[in-house]
């Protein structure tokens, strides 16, 4: 087994169904995307583009490629470029908003 899969099957219960969420989606916009760890977590890289993701938080985007994320979820915004994600929060971010939040950081 490959240490991204230990990291995803690692994820406590209550997480997982997050992250897989969030992973489909990459997966879904980029589908040529390769994947490692970087930094202890799965890291999802297009050319020279990364987007990491830990436990139910995104980092690596930059607010000029947030597809408009921080200015319509800015409670989910945590520091310097990561979304943090909790699922109390989620039913107001639909698939659309992910889905743009990943393709602002991850086209070339």
């Amino acid at each position: 087994m490959n240490s991204v899969q230990e990291y995803i099957d690692a994820i406590a219960p209550g997480h997982r169904s997050l992250f897989d969420r969030v992973r489909g989606l990459i997966l879904e916009e980029f589908p040529q995307t390769s994947v490692a760890l970087s930094y202890g977590m799965p890291t999802y890289r297009v050319d020279k583009r990364r987007l990491h993701i830990h436990g139910v938080s995104i980092y690596g985007w930059g607010t000029d490629r947030d597809g408009g994320f921080s200015s319509r979820h800015p409670t989910l915004i945590s520091g310097k470029a990561t979304v943090r994600l909790r699922s109390t929060d989620m039913a107001a971010v639909t698939d659309d908003e992910l889905r743009a939040l990943i393709r602002a950081t991850l086209k070339v």
